[in-house]
């Protein structure tokens, strides 16, 4: 039975890993910004009682994330697999355009949120001799610039850096970093803006298009991960759900495949 810490886990990818992680048997630590979880969250999870709880935290600020990894130890005695999946948006703006809270929140949730989690599950986990370290990589990851989306992008090209030498830093003290590469998903992130207003991306047709070839639903990209990280012992491992193949695949059978997201 393994102990997991997921930030940013009240909805979409996190809530999704959330689930399949209690589904395997593990014991979980969900967080967000928000006082409590939602009543339909905990309706969700009703059958999980004991297996886990809710802990406020913003990860900008490195003491709440401090408190995220005390609480848990506290309550699990151990943390096996910590995640950095808390993550911001910014509108569908070119970045001049975008303003300075806008600015400020993706760079300190993205990158200093997550360079915050990482070093405070590191020095937890050396002190307790083993874990792993994952990250959640997105749209940028791989260097790919999409306008008006750049913002993000950039936070996402600094993250899979950091996790890279991180896992370089740790290499032979029993600790493990990785990266989640998720691929296109249906969640907020998409089709609302950071104040909850619809975005103006689905409002693209050429986008659309080709996210309905692309993405899937976070069920579908947690069921896939999950496994894969809790069989995982390498350091500096990509788990990587939308490969380029299949990515490719899609393409090709997208006259034959009707798929809808949005």
């Amino acid at each position: 039975m393994k102990n997991i810490v997921i930030t940013g886990s009240t909805r979409g990818i996190g809530f999704a890993m959330a689930k399949e992680f209690l589904r395997a048997g593990c014991r979980v630590t969900l967080s967000g910004r928000g006082e409590n979880l939602s009543d339909a969250a905990q309706t969700e999870l009703s059958s999980y009682k004991g297996k886990y709880v809710y802990i406020q935290c913003n990860v900008q600020d490195k003491a709440s994330l401090q408190n995220l990894w005390d609480v848990s130890l506290e309550q699990w005695g151990s943390v096996d697999i910590w995640i950095n999946n808390a993550g911001q948006n910014a509108p569908y703006l070119f970045s001049w355009e975008t303003g300075e809270a806008y600015t400020e929140n993706v760079i300190k949730t993205n990158i200093i949120g997550m360079i915050f989690g990482s070093q405070i599950a590191a020095a937890g986990m050396l002190k307790q001799g083993h874990g792993a370290i994952y990250s959640m990589e997105g749209l940028g990851s791989n260097n790919m610039i999409q306008l008006k989306t750049i913002l993000y992008g950039t936070t996402k090209s600094a993250l899979t850096y950091f996790m890279k030498g991180l896992a370089r830093e740790l290499n032979g003290t029993g600790i493990i970093a990785g990266r989640l590469s998720p691929g296109m998903m249906l969640t907020d992130f998409i089709t609302k803006t950071p104040d909850g207003d619809e975005s103006e991306v689905i409002s693209d047709e050429k986008f659309k298009k080709i996210f309905n070839i692309l993405a899937d639903k976070p069920e579908t990209v947690a069921e896939f991960f999950i496994p894969r990280m809790l069989s995982n012992t390498k350091n500096d491992v990509q788990i990587a759900w939308l490969t380029n193949r299949k990515a490719a695949w899609r393409f090709i059978t997208a006259g034959t495949r009707k798929r809808k997201l949005i």
